[in-house]
């Protein structure tokens, strides 16, 4: 781990420690009442939810072997180690591990490792653009009296549409003219640093690299579908998790819009991931926003913000570890490696 993550971690570390003895002197945390949200959950949802995350992992291996064909063709389902092993990596790792997905991908195929880090962030755009578009359309859409504060929900709903149609159009620009607009973000941010400007320059022609994978409508058609369904199949994990907590009436009839406003939360505290100790900080965040938002008490949704994490970052863990053992790769080899030719990639050339 980088000497600045570890710093922040420790912070992290010490502020969660204080948060929970603070919350634990004003509101006695009940164990026994924890266990027994957990004892009594249905567990056949849990593991629907278990199934729903597997699949969207071959979503994925499906999405990027078919971001890879102009280049070159390989099996839909050839790049699902990859996939496991990556998100395997970012788990037990922290988001340092990201690039480990494009450096198996480039290892596998014979490809550059540049080409693959472009493919990752044009994957990483779907993502966004898909999981907003839904979240936006479910929110815009939900009946009266379906959330809690429905004016600014609504709000931030609308603001999730507007930025879903401001990414498409920098996706549109960047494909029809990306040198123009590298040139004009590396003036602007020049004003202010020219290894700024050198280094947004360069990530805008590497993405625009990237985009070179979708050649045509249909292109975009089907990595757009394979994003949409994969995040349908995510947003019905997140659903049949916490109607699983039958013990909590607020839980056990969760709506799908209210569903939508966690998973919303939960992606945004994820993305900064530290090792382990991001396990901790997801799920007090999570069980913070289920208690704030839907009032739920603290220990069902401690529980199920737990069980959250376990099944929809954790769960992958054990077959990546045993996929990795087959394939003879070490996951912190692999992160350093990943790390130091993402680094030669980034390089402007020249």
């Amino acid at each position: 781990m980088k000497k600045n993550q570890l710093i922040l971690g420790l912070i992290v570390l010490v502020a969660l420690i204080a948060l929970l003895a603070y919350a634990q002197h004003k509101h006695p945390f009940h164990w026994g009442m924890f266990v027994d949200q957990l004892r009594l959950a249905d567990w056949r949802k849990i593991a629907i939810a278990t199934g729903c995350i597997y699949l969207a992992y071959v979503f994925r291996a499906v999405r990027w072997a078919l971001l890879l064909r102009h280049n070159k063709k390989v099996p839909l389902f050839s790049l699902l180690g990859t996939q496991v092993i990556g998100f395997t990596a970012v788990a037990l790792i922290g988001r340092v591990a990201d690039p480990v997905r494009p450096y198996l991908v480039a290892r596998r195929t014979g490809l550059p490792i540049s080409n693959q880090i472009a493919v990752y962030i044009v994957e990483r755009l779907f993502d966004a653009g898909a999981m907003a578009l839904i979240f936006s359309s479910v929110i815009l859409l939900a009946p009266a009296g379906a959330l809690v504060h429905p004016e600014i929900v609504k709000k931030a709903g609308y603001w999730g549409m507007a930025l879903t149609v401001a990414g498409a159009a920098f996706l549109i620009a960047v494909r029809l003219a990306g040198g123009m607009v590298a040139a004009f973000f590396e003036g602007s941010f020049g004003i202010f640093s020219k290894k700024l400007g050198a280094s947004v320059g360069n990530k805008i022609r590497t993405f625009r690299s990237g985009l070179n994978t979708l050649r045509s409508f249909s292109d975009f058609g089907m990595a757009a579908g394979l994003s949409l369904g994969m995040w349908a199949i995510i947003a019905l994990a997140y659903l049949e998790i916490m109607r699983a907590f039958t013990a909590s009436p607020e839980l056990a009839t969760m709506t799908l819009p209210k569903c939508m406003l966690l998973l919303a939360f939960s992606g945004g505290a994820s993305i900064l991931q530290l090792p382990v100790l991001g396990w901790f900080t997801q799920i007090g965040l999570v069980a913070a926003a289920m208690s704030t938002f839907f009032g739920v008490a603290a220990e069902p949704s401690t529980a199920c913000a737990a069980t959250i994490l376990l099944v929809t970052f954790l769960a992958v863990v054990p077959v990546g570890l045993i996929w990795a053992r087959f394939e003879h790769v070490s996951l912190r080899k692999l992160t350093v490696e990943s790390e130091q030719a993402e680094e030669i990639a980034e390089k402007p050339a020249g």
